[in-house]
């Protein structure tokens, strides 16, 4: 089985990283819960003593502990030990993937392999919803090398990671006013090729349940779902 979560973790690479118990603990001043979660990789000698641990930590930096709980979590129990604990289950996610094909990208969609400023204020419009965040969002994004695809004259943007035969698709965002024009579809379908001409035979991106609109338009690109996974995260005046 594909490591999912490894690639999505170096695809969103946090700016701060600890090794606690094993677990891979990111911090990125509370931008997106990606960054800002446990990634339990290793299975922890104690796993009450890792999430006390984690707790400490993430409380320290006044953020609340959140864990990223995908098929390879560790140990297996990890998701009921959290939820014994109070934690609340948010924001289940699809992980969708499909095979590449050698389609011409759209003469009108750009690609660059830097975010403009033109594009980080399209996808913040819409993905901005953290205060004063856009600075650690952009350390976030380029904290890797990806491509950076924009089309209707910057109102649809989207980023690809190439990483090795695997294309991450991510960042994918239409203003509210050029929305129902395609431009998604241009968007994806040009990064999709970008990756496709660079080497990558398979693509993947993520995408919450709840987004009906987004699931749609992967699908008719041929995306099926290959794996699950979701947040605890510990409420307010527990523990």
């Amino acid at each position: 089985m594909t490591d999912f979560e490894r690639l999505i973790d170096a695809a969103w690479p946090a700016p701060v990283v600890a090794d606690v118990h094993g677990w891979r603990l990111r911090f990125a001043d509370g931008v997106t819960k990606r960054a800002n979660s446990v990634w339990p990789a290793a299975h922890p000698a104690d796993a009450d003593a890792a999430i006390r641990a984690a707790e400490e930590y993430y409380l320290r930096r006044d953020e609340r502990p959140t864990f990223h709980i995908g098929p390879g979590a560790r140990p297996a129990a990890l998701d009921a030990l959290l939820e014994r604990r109070g934690y609340v289950k948010v924001d289940p996610t699809l992980v969708l993937t499909a095979d590449l094909d050698a389609e011409v990208p759209p003469p009108d969609a750009e690609i660059a392999d830097a975010p403009s400023q033109e594009w980080m204020d399209a996808w913040w419009s819409v993905d901005g919803r953290y205060d004063d965040g856009e600075p650690v969002a952009r350390r976030i994004l380029t904290g890797t090398p990806a491509r950076y695809a924009a089309a209707g004259d910057g109102a649809a943007v989207g980023r690809a990671v190439p990483q090795g035969d695997w294309l991450g698709v991510y960042c994918m965002a239409v203003r509210p006013e050029a929305r129902r024009r395609g431009l998604a579809r241009t968007v994806l379908r040009a990064l999709l090729a970008d990756g496709r001409a660079r080497g990558a035979r398979r693509a993947y991106l993520c995408v919450t349940e709840r987004n009906a609109a987004a699931r749609a338009l992967y699908a008719a690109a041929g995306f099926t779902v290959a794996a699950r996974y979701h947040y605890r995260v510990r409420p307010p005046g527990t523990g």
